[in-house]
């Protein structure tokens, strides 16, 4: 059964709690900026680990210091929903170890 859609002020509600995080569109994303590449690529196993775990994956995109993720539900429509911020509380939690800010 697929994940019900979240409001937009549901959204922007669950945003609030999640700085960095923004809505583009019909996804949430996030930029983070880590000391350079080793770091980076680092924190890209460590998400893709999450999203394995989650079954629940995101578009990632490896910069030299920067890792961006785009996130929602394909079974939702393409829309956000819980699922979505399941992901990015969990990758929020591991950020800091890998000197994301």
């Amino acid at each position: 059964m697929p994940t019900e859609p979240l409001s937009q002020k549901e959204i922007e509600d669950r945003l609030r709690e999640l700085p960095g995080w923004s809505l583009a569109g019909d996804r949430i994303t996030r930029t983070y900026r880590l000391s350079g590449h080793f770091a980076a690529t680092a924190l890209v196993v460590h998400v893709a680990r999450i999203q394995e775990e989650l079954n629940h994956h995101s578009d990632l995109t490896l910069g030299y210091n920067t890792v961006a993720l785009s996130v929602n539900t394909h079974d939702a429509g393409g829309a956000v929903t819980d699922r979505d911020f399941e992901l990015a509380s969990r990758v929020e939690a591991v950020a800091p170890v890998h000197g994301a800010s």
